[in-house]
């Protein structure tokens, strides 16, 4: 059993310019421990601020309410009663004590030798023990210390060994392991102190805060440290998602972490930390459950064989298939069979043919736009075009009237006209009814012209503009779908001119 403790409001929130809000923190407090079932989180930093100070209370009293107060725990520091007294007063009961970790750091930023600072700790100890405060060990910058001064390193252990100490917590505070020292260090500690339970805490500098985690783990530390989405100063700390990951699926170890919950809570921590979730990171990241190439979705149509462990309803999550240039017949088919959608084998050429078209000029279609595409096609494609839109031109300048100059094809013949409008779609319009004009063809009245765009508002998306005409009495609507929305109008103009010619 390995224990998962989640430092996203403490050292998750020392990334540049992050900040958690009161509300916030309670809120990431109880997805981590009620949802997500973390068996530890780190809040906050003792005497950072008045604020801070009321934000860990609330979260104090919550927890206490809900019998998890010993889950909750606050970074202190050697500083005999401050800390503590601070810890204290916000009503929490665990103070993981910062101590150094390296000699480097032990001599020359706070220019003590290592029997004087272990003399300041035993006093901090036993002020907690009055306090009934329960106590961890950061060994800070422990990596450069195995490096350095691994005697350092042993005489901190060694002097403390009897202490009230519930663990030692092996900090990589530079992110400078790599995943063989990981291994090496953490069994070296192991194996010199057995009985010691051991938390190894990662940072991602060299992109290896996972594979450390990893290897840690393999060694035998019996805690590991995270944060949601990998939030932490500098390049971050090791992401909480893929942890889980690899503890469940690569070192098939169980803990209580609720996989189905990892994603909604990656979105909260995302939106109130205001840092954006990576499209491609694991588990968490938007396109990581989308395949993209037809050979796959057709290869998971014949016994899922572009399938991992990592299927994504373990997560939360469901597999996509996206739409765009690159889409085959199965990509299509996988999306259309979400829908509750059948075509027959002609208009899935045609479907397929139109999403091809439409990739070309955005990434990607979305699932929300799929329907769109197909309405499009089925009521508005037409096998033979005697009105064609050869070419056109928009101009739109701050202070005057948009212009357009359009080039048609009208039974064969080409006509060019240009005009000025109130707006975009309106100078096309008048440019070509100039060409009917010339040719005494008769134009139908517009009655309505309506924009819609799929759900979700994104700026990006499709655009279907629906027109609703009369003529010679008769009163019928065409469509124009593209990215667009003048061309979109544009598209169903010419839709309608087929119609009437």
């Amino acid at each position: 059993m390995i224990e998962i403790m989640d430092t996203t409001l403490r050292d998750g929130e020392q990334t540049s310019g992050v900040s958690f809000a009161s509300q916030e923190k309670l809120s990431i407090s109880r997805l981590l421990l009620e949802e997500l079932h973390v068996d530890r989180i780190e809040v906050a930093s003792a005497r950072v601020s008045e604020g801070e100070f009321i934000s860990v209370k609330r979260v104090a009293q919550w927890a206490n309410s809900r019998g998890l107060l010993k889950k909750i725990e606050v970074l202190g520091f050697v500083d005999d009663r401050l800390s503590l007294d601070w810890i204290y007063n916000t009503g929490c009961k665990v103070m993981n004590l910062l101590c150094k970790g390296s000699l480097m750091h032990c001599t020359y930023q706070l220019k003590k030798t290592p029997e004087q600072h272990v003399t300041d700790i035993k006093i901090v100890l036993q002020n907690a023990r009055k306090l009934g405060i329960e106590v961890n060990v950061y060994l800070e910058d422990w990596s450069n210390g195995m490096r350095q001064s691994e005697d350092y390193v042993y005489f901190m252990v060694d002097s403390l060994l009897n202490e009230p100490i519930k663990r030692f917590m092996l900090p990589d505070t530079l992110g400078i392991l790599n995943p063989d020292e990981t291994y090496d260090f953490c069994k070296r500690m192991i194996a010199r102190y057995p009985d010691l339970h051991f938390d190894f805490h990662a940072h991602n500098d060299y992109d290896l805060a996972v594979a450390n985690v990893y290897e840690a783990v393999k060694a035998g530390v019996k805690g590991v440290h995270v944060t949601v989405n990998g939030l932490g100063e500098r390049a971050g700390n090791a992401p909480l998602s893929s942890v889980l990951a690899i503890l469940h699926d690569q070192l098939h170890i169980h803990t209580e972490l609720q996989e189905t919950k990892i994603n909604s809570i990656s979105k909260v921590v995302e939106t109130y930390s205001g840092i954006r979730i990576p499209h491609n990171k694991p588990v968490v990241g938007e396109s990581v459950f989308t395949q993209v190439a037809g050979v796959h979705a057709d290869g998971d149509t014949k016994r899922n064989l572009y399938f991992n462990n990592l299927l994504p309803e373990r997560f939360g999550r469901e597999r996509q298939y996206a739409l765009g240039k690159t889409s085959g017949k199965a990509n299509i088919l996988k999306n259309l069979q979400l829908l509750g959608i059948e075509l027959d084998d002609e208009m899935m050429k045609r479907v397929t043919a139109r999403v091809i078209e439409l990739g070309d000029h955005k990434e990607t279609v979305s699932l929300d736009e799929l329907p769109y595409i197909v309405s499009d096609v089925l009521k508005n494609e037409q096998e033979q075009q005697v009105v064609k839109m050869l070419n056109y031109s928009l101009s739109i300048t701050y202070g005057l009237r948009p212009v357009a100059t359009v080039k048609m094809e009208i039974r064969g013949e080409v006509f060019e006209q240009s005009a000025s409008g109130d707006g975009q779609y309106n100078a096309v319009s008048k440019a070509m009814w100039k060409i009917y004009k010339r040719l005494e063809k008769p134009t139908p009245e517009l009655l309505d012209y309506v924009v819609v765009i799929p759900p979700g508002g994104k700026t990006d998306a499709l655009v279907q503009t629906i027109i609703t005409w009369k003529f010679n009495d008769k009163v019928f609507k065409t469509r124009g779908l593209d990215g667009d929305q003048t061309v979109a109008a544009i598209e169903a103009t010419i839709k309608m001119l087929n119609i009437i010619d």
